[in-house]
């Protein structure tokens, strides 16, 4: 809150699965990952807080996503963590929970799960050297 730096989103797409496309194994990815096609597995970003993952409404995933900001439009069959934001468009289907610290949900969108509010611990945490309620002179 007080000075601390915004992590900012990824806008561009470093990796593209194109609509024709299966992948079965699991992804690991940083930057921008727009899928069109079908991963059977799990996706993971780096830790750098500020990759993004693009689900379009041709696009499948079947296992676990782990992703700072998601935007899905087409299907996702497993749980979602969003550590940042996760939007869901009018065409997403979410079978499974879906984690999110920040949500934008359109009308039409489907979660077959729990939404459950993950607070992002940065943002919560007041450390006790910053505020000393008993000022010792």
């Amino acid at each position: 809150m007080w000075g601390n730096v915004r992590k900012r989103k990824t806008s561009r797409i470093d990796t593209l699965i194109g609509q024709h496309s299966e992948v079965l194994g699991d992804i690991k990815f940083s930057g921008g990952l727009h899928i069109d096609g079908t991963i059977r597995g799990s996706v993971y970003a780096e830790s750098d807080g500020k990759s993004m993952l693009s689900l379009s409404e041709q696009g499948t995933i079947e296992g676990e996503v782990n992703v700072p900001y998601v935007v899905i439009n087409g299907v996702v069959i497993g749980d979602v963590h969003g550590g940042e934001h996760v939007e869901l468009s009018s065409k997403a289907r979410v079978t499974g929970n879906v984690y999110y610290n920040l949500i934008e949900m359109a009308i039409g969108a489907e979660v077959n799960g729990k939404l459950v509010h993950t607070p992002n611990p940065e943002e919560n945490s007041i450390s006790l050297n910053q505020i000393d309620p008993l000022e010792q002179e």
